[in-house]
């Protein structure tokens, strides 16, 4: 089966991106109604619970990323035997796994309140939340899961978006009300719990109305499983590394500095992940067509793609680091309130973090892609464990800076360098990683300068609270921009980027294509 590649990334972009602004406007409404009608503490243990429940989906060991993987040849074969084989095996593995965090979250449930350092809202019972917290985790596995691997497979995630947006709908809807009218947060927890529950069901009922031709059945051969198992062996390293980084800050904040410091610093992030979400959406929409494209292209069309997509994504990110710099405090002002913000010099620690994120999330989008977990499985276990013993030294002496800088150090000089020698090693050629890293420098060093001229031009710029943020907002969308166009249009990477826009959303750009060519 030819999967079109471009059509699909487009389709799937729009949907995600859809998805994605309700999944950010509604959140914030709810994170703002919590604080206001509920306490700030209440957010320092959403965001506990979900960090405890990211660590044990270490149980998951990346069988999804692996399943998924094994089927993009199957299906460019048209192989209906082997993709029914592969839905099968990953039925049983999911239901295994699902067993498997429940009796470990079961077991871990008595030191749940060694994490929390200083009291917790009054009334609350953290054993009943932690495992009310537990059931919904369980159910994302045990409830027919493993449908939603051909949709990730066939490059349709549109489809995902969709059912989100209603499921989503009715959560958000029920668990607005649960905190505007009882207050009542056992039941806003128990919402998410049914809430998940449709999610899988209707996600398996799109999957099967698409594709009834795929039923879990048949057997894999011994040599396809034992393949399948050694990728989800290699996967493993990378998600426990994955989850340590993403969980170790929330929780040594929890446990060093308590709830409150908890709530403030994710008041924070909140807004970075809900950008790195929108970014996150293209390089989902693409990651099964660069998969695909692995298999059939050569790989000098590979590296021009990755060229391309890296020089997209510095401009996105550098334009998105600007709006940070400038943006950050004067909108957290208006939101909570002077009391509940960081210091200057942690936004832009937390502004580094976010421009760094987002380059090492291209280049682990080409690694699963790829499938080169086996060469990669142990980069993201040694930078996991370098960010965690930095957070618990660096915590002690500075702080949230310490928290934020030691996961910045341990991404840029220990992940990043060794996933770099991993990609050129095995996908594209050695010899072109030194052109490449010139080329991302240059780009760091562009999106650096065009930070520095905004925030030097916004640091002028003192009205009131609103006049100000929108203001400041108006120089961010022209300067930085501007900035790229002057260095960046004669690049032969700014016409590639441009025919990529171009395609993907079947002609719209061709006038401003013409232009830049």
């Amino acid at each position: 089966m030819k999967i079109e590649r471009t059509k699909n990334a487009a389709r799937n972009m729009f949907f995600g991106m859809s998805m994605k602004v309700f999944q950010t406007i509604i959140p914030f409404l709810m994170r703002t109604a919590m604080i206001y009608f509920m306490g700030v503490q209440y957010l320092g243990l959403n965001s506990l619970f979900a960090s405890v429940l990211q660590v044990l989906n270490l149980a998951e060991l990346g069988v999804g990323s692996a399943m998924v993987y094994s089927m993009y040849k199957p299906i460019a074969e048209d192989d209906h035997k082997t993709i029914c084989a592969l839905m099968r095996l990953y039925k049983i593995y999911y239901r295994a796994i699902g067993g498997i965090i429940a009796v470990i979250g079961l077991a871990f449930t008595r030191f749940i309140p060694y994490l929390i350092t200083g009291d917790v809202p009054e009334g609350i019972n953290v054993y009943v939340l932690y495992l009310l917290n537990l059931c919904a985790t369980v159910l994302s596995y045990w409830l027919m899961s493993y449908k939603s691997s051909v949709l990730y497979a066939h490059q349709r995630m549109d489809v995902i978006s969709k059912v989100g947006l209603v499921t989503s709908s009715i959560q958000y809807t029920l668990q607005l009300l649960a905190i505007w009218l009882t207050k009542d947060y056992y039941v806003y927890v128990m919402v998410m719990l049914g809430a998940q529950a449709a999610t899988n069901i209707l996600i398996a009922v799109a999957a099967t109305r698409l594709y009834p031709e795929y039923v879990p059945s048949g057997k894999l051969d011994r040599q396809s499983i034992k393949e399948i198992n050694r990728r989800i062996r290699d996967l493993f390293t990378s998600k426990i590394g994955a989850v340590i980084v993403n969980s170790a800050d929330t929780v040594v904040i929890s446990a060093f500095l308590g709830l409150t410091a908890l709530a403030v610093y994710q008041n924070y992030f909140f807004i970075i992940t809900s950008i790195i979400g929108f970014v996150t959406i293209i390089f989902n929409a693409c990651t099964a067509g660069i998969g695909n494209s692995i298999v059939v292209e050569t790989r000098e069309k590979n590296l021009n793609d990755l060229k391309t997509l890296t020089f997209l994504v510095s401009w996105i990110a550098g334009f998105c680091t600007a709006c940070l710099l400038c943006l950050f405090q004067p909108f957290m002002k208006i939101w909570v309130g002077e009391e509940l913000q960081l210091p200057n010099t942690a936004v832009v620690c937390l502004c580094i973090y976010y421009f760094v994120y987002e380059i090492n999330q291209l280049l682990n989008t080409y690694k699963d892609a790829g499938g080169i977990w086996h060469e990669d499985r142990f980069r993201p276990l040694a930078t996991a464990m370098v960010n965690l013993s930095m957070n618990m030294v660096m915590v002690q002496f500075w702080g949230i800076y310490g928290v934020i800088l030691s996961t910045v150090l341990s991404m840029l000089f220990v992940g990043m360098p060794w996933l770099f020698h991993n990609l050129f090693q095995t996908l594209f050629e050695r010899k072109q990683l030194v052109g490449y890293l010139k080329s991302l420098a240059f780009y760091v060093a562009i999106s650096v300068a065009a930070c520095g001229a905004t925030t030097f031009t916004c640091s002028f710029i003192w009205l009131g609270d609103w006049a100000m943020l929108f203001v400041r907002a108006m120089v961010c969308c022209v300067m930085p921009n501007v900035v790229f166009c002057a260095v960046y249009h004669k690049m032969p990477e700014f016409k590639r980027a441009l025919h990529l826009i171009d395609k993907m959303t079947k002609g719209r750009f061709r006038i401003v294509h013409k232009m830049g060519g």
